[in-house]
């Protein structure tokens, strides 16, 4: 870090109760000819910038958010680098949401075509629908990159829990789901504590069985999210979920690549197919509107084309000092 003080102007809100900060001053020029060879040379040169803004004391165990910046491809409006205590994710559901309701609602992003945006994220290109009223955006709908089913019926014995099934699925990010089986009766009964507990656990147990690689993306890859299924809670719903991040989050929000992934997941079995919708509830039972849009192929692997919508709320601009006179410059986490 070249200045003593480096200075970061946000915008903070959430999606559906999880938080963003769109970092609207402040990002770094990076290097590259797409948004993953960005992805890779922030992670080289700048992930401070990440540790430094999303773990304390800046930050805290959710934190999550990202930058914009002009896209690599004529074909996109803008793009789009993703931030969060687990690392620089590929893609980010509640992120897009916030970033690109904050962008739109502060004049940040400037639509070719209004109503419509082609977004370039490290996983690809992704297509956004979005509604207005007046100056506020009501909800963005994301067709997102493809998601697919990688793997079922991983075996793996929990210390102090039991014995789980557990397949993986890509939504934008890697997936052990864990639907209700043996000890796992459903999340009420485990509470947010033990499923953060049980989490870390089982991925651990997961990536030492299976190492997923995107199919053309190899910068892609490993198990980084645990996926809780469940029942409805609430009226209208079709599923309810809890989603593990970094080393002791809980997504507020039902998750939009976690959703993406559930619909390959069930897509894949039989449950989902082309044009249905599936309502998926988070934790705290806020929710996302799923859409099985298409049927598709990565490479030579079976997939579908997931949407998902979701509206999100500002709640504040936020100037940001990180000193490095400052003894905690590059943030910590307490585990």
């Amino acid at each position: 870090m070249s200045a003593v003080r480096h200075t970061f102007f946000c915008i903070d809100g959430h999606t559906a109760g999880n938080p963003v900060r769109l970092v609207a001053g402040g990002a770094p020029l990076l290097k590259g000819k797409s948004m993953a060879e960005r992805r890779l040379d922030f992670l080289d040169r700048f992930d401070w910038i990440r540790t430094s803004l999303c773990f304390e004391p800046r930050g805290h165990d959710m934190m999550s958010g990202g930058f914009l910046y002009p896209p690599t491809r004529d074909d996109t409006d803008i793009g789009i680098l993703f931030i969060e205590t687990s690392g620089c994710l590929p893609m980010c559901g509640h992120g897009t949401i916030g970033m690109v309701t904050f962008g739109l609602e502060n004049g940040l992003i400037q639509p070719a075509t209004p109503g419509k945006l082609r977004v370039e994220v490290p996983a690809g290109v992704i297509d956004i629908d979005y509604t207005t009223d007046g100056k506020r955006v009501t909800s963005v709908k994301i067709r997102n990159v493809p998601a697919y089913l990688a793997a079922e019926g991983i075996s793996i014995d929990v210390p102090g829990f039991g014995p789980l099934s557990v397949d993986v699925s890509y939504g934008g990010n890697y997936y052990a789901i864990v639907e209700p089986q043996g000890a796992y009766t459903g999340l009420d009964d485990l509470g947010a504590s033990r499923i953060v507990e049980l989490s870390r656990t089982i991925r651990e147990l997961v990536r030492e069985q299976y190492q997923p690689v995107h199919p053309l993306e190899p910068s892609i890859k490993g198990v980084s999210h645990v996926l809780w299924a469940d029942k409805p809670k609430g009226e209208g719903a079709d599923g309810r979920n809890a989603v593990f991040y970094g080393e002791r989050a809980i997504d507020r929000s039902p998750c939009g690549t976690g959703t993406s992934a559930r619909l390959a997941h069930l897509a894949a079995k039989g449950k989902l197919k082309v044009g249905d919708r599936f309502v998926h509830e988070s934790y705290i039972c806020s929710r996302f509107i799923g859409r099985v849009e298409a049927e598709t192929m990565i490479g030579d692997q079976k997939a579908i084309i997931p949407s998902i919508e979701g509206s999100a709320i500002a709640t504040g601009f936020n100037t940001i000092w990180v000193d490095r006179e400052d003894p905690f410059w590059a943030g910590f986490t307490v585990v």
